[in-house]
């Protein structure tokens, strides 16, 4: 009856990850049914979860990324400025989310170019960047200590000078992308993929990458050894005889 019911799903498209958790539930439940001796063999013992396919990363084009940094107006206020800022460290250290709204001035070493990042399991990293960006952060808390009226440890805050709150920032990623890609997910994490990918494909090797996202096992990081279409046209176009 289970196998049929499995099938039946399956025939009704429904995805692999959807009947392992309806799977998992059942599993519980004849569990509980020998604990309280109403069973004594489970009828799920012999049944096997289906395999759920590996979903490639989405990522912005290193194209696409030069025209938003490099072309895209933003607005010359402190709300432009901000939204700015936040997509530039977004892309240049693969930051997640709550590691960018909660990153402190503090935690910006000026002179040796770094950011002290802290991740998940308050598990710190460091995560060195570009002499621009820096400068960009310099520019940027100069202009905040002009306009603020009260003393804020966050680095990035609003237009009142209060840190930002996740969905401001998750709008402003997808508003931003939105005017350079098609891509269908325009998240902040999608810039964490970018990030990793665009890394990958300028030949870092996969510990280092798996160093600066803080991942805790390479299982995790080896989600970006794919490679883009772009890279693997001019690998076959410098490879192969007849290209």
């Amino acid at each position: 009856m289970i196998r049929s019911w499995l099938a039946e799903l399956k025939e009704n498209k429904i995805s692999s990850k959807s009947i392992n958790r309806k799977i998992s539930s059942l599993k519980s439940f004849f569990k509980y049914q020998l604990r309280a001796g109403a069973l004594t063999q489970t009828p799920m013992s012999n049944i096997i979860n289906p395999k759920i396919g590996k979903r490639l990363p989405v990522y912005v084009e290193e194209k696409d990324m030069d025209v938003l940094l490099h072309s895209i107006e933003f607005p010359d206020d402190s709300q432009g400025k901000t939204d700015k800022l936040l997509i530039e460290i977004f892309y240049n250290t693969g930051m997640r989310l709550s590691e960018l709204i909660n990153l402190r001035e503090s935690q910006i070493d000026f002179s040796n170019r770094t950011i002290k990042v802290l991740g998940k399991g308050n598990k710190e990293r460091v995560i060195p960047v570009s002499i621009q960006l820096i400068e960009h952060i310099k520019n940027y808390l100069g202009d905040k200590d002009q306009a603020r009226s009260t003393e804020n440890p966050f680095l990035l805050v609003n237009k009142k000078g209060k840190k930002l709150y996740p969905k401001y920032a998750y709008l402003t990623v997808k508003k931003y992308l939105g005017k350079i890609t098609t891509i269908d997910k325009k998240s902040p994490h999608v810039l964490r993929h970018t990030f990793a990918t665009h890394l990958m494909n300028g030949g870092a090797d996969l510990n280092s990458v798996k160093e600066l996202l803080g991942h805790s096992s390479l299982a995790a990081t080896q989600l970006y050894t794919h490679n883009s279409i772009g890279k693997l046209k001019d690998v076959y176009k410098k490879s192969h005889p007849k290209a």
